[in-house]
């Protein structure tokens, strides 16, 4: 099934870790993924209280289970060196960016700088999580799957979609799956609220990706060009909805000052203009009507 709820999390693990996951989760994914296979393997990198690894043991599988709070730093340390073997299935359940703190409070004294839960900004979230689920894939026998379980933060009227970032940032050609999960008892339900015109968030998402054979830098030459076709077709939609914008036909000087008022993406890219430019000889969507005038084709 692609939608999972189990409101009693079950025996494993600890409960007193929040955001700790169901283990009728796991046992479900282990189930339909790794009940086939006759020496299945299971890697949890940040497996928190360990309910993961006790679900994967009761089910007689091989389980290798890693975390901060043990010494080991997904950031830094390889995974299947820890391990000394590829998993079929590398599965992680993150803290996304500040939604609880982990280092400090959940475990330890103190903040540690490479805690996920810790990071700086949501920029800083989502390179560390590339980063996280690079090294995920690395552990993953070919076939095999890796992902994550995680959810999206809505605060200060900004919604964030980690599971989103994560699926831009990994290959495509690997993407096998997203399952939702139903969040139950969150502490977010019991605080009260003022009016709000969308609903909580009661789900998290479990993003599948089944590795494919290929080197690290073959992978990450075709999420190059994946970014970049994005790019590309981010900035021919921008010019092409300016001009509609503008009635079909403005001369280049309106498009700039149409595309400056309309995006922040300038903010990002001092060459602008020179792309705007590129952007209108190079797609069959645009057309010369006369000197410095351009139209929709």
């Amino acid at each position: 099934m692609s939608i999972m709820s189990f409101p009693d999390r079950g025996p494993w693990g600890n409960a007193k870790w929040r955001g700790n996951c169901s283990g009728h989760v796991y046992r479900q994914l282990f189930e339909q993924i790794l009940g086939r296979l006759e020496r299945p393997v299971f890697i949890d990198p940040m497996m928190g209280s360990g309910t993961s690894i006790e679900v994967a043991k009761e089910m007689g599988i091989t389980a290798y289970g890693l975390d901060l709070h043990q010494g080991f730093n997904i950031l830094r340390n390889s995974i299947v060196e820890a391990t000394g073997e590829q998993g079929n299935l590398v599965l992680s359940h993150p803290p996304y960016h500040g939604m609880i703190r982990y280092s400090g409070e959940v475990w330890g004294k103190e903040a540690h700088s490479d805690d996920l839960s810790r990071c700086v900004d949501d920029e800083d979230f989502h390179q560390k999580m590339h980063l996280a689920m690079l090294n995920q894939r690395e552990a993953t026998l070919p076939g095999g799957y890796y992902g994550c379980i995680i959810g999206d933060w809505r605060r200060n009227g900004v919604y964030t979609s980690y599971q989103a970032e994560i699926i831009a940032r990994l290959p495509a050609q690997e993407l096998a799956g997203v399952l939702i999960k139903a969040q139950h008892n969150a502490t977010s339900n019991f605080q009260p609220y003022g009016k709000m015109d969308l609903p909580f968030i009661m789900h998290e998402y479990i993003v599948l990706f089944r590795r494919k054979t290929g080197t690290i830098l073959a992978v990450l030459g075709a999420m190059a060009c994946q970014a970049q076709r994005r790019l590309q077709g981010t900035w021919r939609n921008i010019v092409r909805s300016v001009l509609m914008k503008l009635g079909g036909k403005a001369p280049l000087s309106k498009i700039y000052e149409a595309v400056s008022a309309s995006t922040d993406r300038i903010n990002t890219n001092s060459s602008w203009r020179e792309k705007i430019r590129q952007t209108l000889q190079l797609y069959p969507d645009f057309t010369s009507e006369e000197r410095g005038v351009w139209g929709l084709a």
